[in-house]
């Protein structure tokens, strides 16, 4: 694989629907992976095979059906988790255990009760046991943001001699800044030659507490990290993970920053968001970056005369490109004249420059009066004459 590519680990499945009202049955799982994998991801955590039978099953059902990507289990670093992941894991073409424990003091001291030392000890014994079902191994130092830098260093190297193939280093509670994840990967990189030396991936978990996920995602990528994991619509724990759509997007218009490429089908990005909103009980916030109701719409005259002269001038990317059938221009108050006219000639009305101006005004006060702007209202403020000039019946008034 290119050292420039980009391994996308969707975790919708796993970290996404611990979120509340985002759980899903084992045939909902199911229609996600199949649109995960049309997607084009590299890896599908389908799940925490430990955490309840319907995990397991869904896990299982998974590793039957989807051939193309990765299929892991998430399992904590203990013997009966890992072989748990290794059972559900067993029809896949590949697998991948993903095993993770705490690398933070506060976490070691009140969560697990537990010393440094032992956490040392528990990683290599629990890497080296999923290696041997497994000859693909992941490892995350649960909190690696807010551990004591010498100590993660020294469990990732534990790791690594244990048999890890990918070292993910989460910012579990969503704490850190792009600047500070950044140079963390550096660091650790610098200081465990063998890293590069055996071809070690490196991999960026991000949550959202601070607003931070995806730009933190892509300082880590820009940092030299080779697999990024996030979930559809940024679903997740609390606030919620970095946004699969929104950091492939910025990979692809700032192609020229990052210089790295990727597996995504840009194209199924809202498709893909829009499988998952009928799943789960809530759809992405109307001004969600790239899938949101509104990341193509426009309401402002000044915006949309720029769009009717050139898209260019107020879309960074086009609809199309991430599966949005059209821009979609919103009438709305503050919606000016080259906006007005655009619409009614799509309605099958031309209008001269006096009668623009003329049903403008009208238009304005009808905008400041109704908070949603319709065909029929936009044909209802028209003069008598204007709509006799149509003698087609107007079959699309919505």
């Amino acid at each position: 694989m290119a050292t420039n590519h980009i391994v996308f680990f969707d975790t919708t499945l796993r970290d996404g629907e611990q979120s509340p009202g985002c759980s899903m049955t084992t045939q909902e799982k199911l229609t996600m992976a199949h649109a995960l994998e049309d997607l084009g991801v590299d890896i599908i955590e389908a799940g925490f095979a430990m955490a309840s039978e319907g995990d397991f099953a869904a896990i299982a059902t998974i590793t039957q059906a989807i051939r193309r990507p990765r299929i892991a289990s998430l399992a904590r670093a203990k013997a009966e988790d890992i072989e748990m992941a290794s059972r559900a894991l067993q029809l896949a073409d590949r697998a991948r255990i993903h095993v993770f424990l705490a690398s933070s003091d506060l976490h070691l001291e009140y969560k697990l009760k537990m010393s440094r030392q032992q956490a040392l000890e528990q990683t290599g014994e629990s890497v080296r046991l999923a290696r041997s079902l497994c000859d693909d191994v992941e490892f995350s130092p649960e909190d690696a943001t807010r551990s004591e830098r010498n100590f993660l260093v020294e469990m990732v190297r534990v790791a690594i001699e244990a048999g890890a193939t990918t070292i993910n280093m989460p910012d579990t509670v969503g704490y850190t800044t792009p600047v500070e994840y950044a140079r963390m990967f550096t660091e650790v990189r610098e200081r465990i030659p063998a890293i590069d030396e055996l071809g070690i991936i490196l991999s960026a978990h991000c949550h959202n507490d601070l607003g931070l996920a995806v730009a933190n995602s892509l300082a880590a990528i820009a940092a030299g990290v080779r697999q990024v994991e996030c979930t559809i619509n940024g679903i997740g724990e609390r606030a919620g993970n970095a946004a699969l759509e929104e950091i492939a997007a910025a990979l692809y218009v700032r192609g020229d920053h990052f210089d790295v490429t990727s597996s995504i089908n840009l194209n199924q990005l809202y498709p893909t968001s829009q499988i998952l909103g009928q799943i789960i009980t809530f759809r992405p916030s109307p001004n969600k970056a790239i899938v949101g109701d509104n990341a193509f719409a426009h309401e402002s005259g000044i915006h949309q005369h720029g769009m009717l002269a050139n898209p260019l001038c107020y879309e960074i990317m086009t609809p199309e490109l991430v599966g949005v059938a059209h821009t979609h221009l919103v009438l709305g108050k503050h919606s000016g004249r080259a906006a007005l006219r655009n619409r009614f000639e799509q309605l099958g009305y031309t209008l001269t420059r006096d009668e623009l101006q003329h049903t403008y005004y009208r238009f304005v006060a009808l905008a400041d009066r109704k908070k949603n702007i319709y065909d029929y209202d936009l044909v209802s403020i028209l003069p008598d004459q204007i709509r006799e000039r149509r003698k087609e019946p107007i079959s699309e008034l919505a």
